[in-house]
């Protein structure tokens, strides 16, 4: 039998504490159940309904507490903004699950693991008015973090993707978009018949990338009307946020269930914005913590 890759310091870096480098978390402090959030500061709303709590961490914007909720245990964290930070967060969760840190070799039984992101979002349909929550039953990536990563077409939706090229006229140079359904028995348990299923894009930045333009004019001044006019299948896009595509294809291709859900705090179209929303998330959060 073949020897097994030893990843080296580089790669896999390990705190002098045996934590994980950016987290600073350790391998039996991770929960197979987790919810994640942007505002490290929401970590400890999530946890103000835990039972119990075995650890709370806080490095740069990576905020993490462990703990115990109605017989569950759930690990609630922060991210961060974008889907570099997903990159991240994503590919420590699976070392500190699925990597023997004294060998620094890929353990041989697979630790799955269940990631919600609970978020805010701009709606971009009238049927997702401010305050719906909205799942991403597929994300679309403005964002390519995906494309370093070998195998991507086993994850990816092609068929949505050329439709999104056409319908959209594409015309910003160097990136395409690229469109991976979220863990389908998931999006069922955390939805139900209660939370509206759609598909969010995931932008790249929170101005340009959006279409908002304060002084640097867009290269697509058109794009967000022709992102509310597409429709493939019977699915139109529902909502702008910034971390749901990576989330989605890093765990597919990992073999972990992850899923975003949002809750609408701008209307796009309306030109509405609702900044006084905990309320609003404040009940996301609890329906995601009775469903996971």
């Amino acid at each position: 039998m073949e020897n097994q890759r030893i990843i080296p310091p580089s790669e896999l870096i390990i705190n002098s504490d045996g934590s994980v480098f950016h987290l600073h978390l350790k391998p039996e402090q991770l929960a197979d159940k987790i919810i994640m959030c942007g505002d490290p500061a929401r970590v400890d709303r999530i946890a103000s309904y835990f039972d119990t709590q075995e650890c709370n961490i806080s490095s740069r914007e990576f905020h993490t507490i462990t703990g115990m909720y109605k017989s569950k245990r759930i690990t609630a964290l922060s991210h961060g903004i974008g889907t570099d930070n997903i990159d991240i967060v994503i590919n420590e969760l699976d070392a500190l699950a699925n990597i023997d840190f004294q060998t620094r070799q890929v353990k041989p039984q697979f630790r799955q693991l269940t990631m919600v992101r609970v978020g805010t979002s701009g709606g971009l349909q009238p049927e997702v008015p401010i305050g719906t929550y909205v799942a991403a039953g597929h994300s679309i990536g403005f964002d390519g973090v995906l494309y370093f990563y070998a195998n991507s077409k086993h994850v990816r939706k092609q068929a949505f993707e050329n439709e999104l090229l056409k319908q959209l006229e594409w015309k910003i140079e160097g990136l395409k978009p690229y469109v991976v359904a979220s863990d389908a028995s998931l999006v069922e348990q955390i939805t139900q018949n209660d939370i509206v299923r759609g598909n969010t894009i995931a932008a790249n930045g929170f101005y340009g990338p959006q279409g908002r333009c304060l002084r640097l004019p867009l290269q697509d001044p058109d794009l967000n009307r022709k992102i509310e006019a597409f429709e493939f299948e019977g699915m139109k896009i529902t909502n702008y946020e910034m971390e749901s595509s990576s989330l989605a294809a890093l765990s597919a291709l990992m073999g972990h269930r992850a899923m975003t859900v949002c809750c609408i705090i701008a209307g796009r179209v309306a030109e509405k914005m609702n900044t006084d929303y905990k309320g609003n998330i404040e009940g996301l959060i609890q329906i995601v913590l009775d469903r996971i």
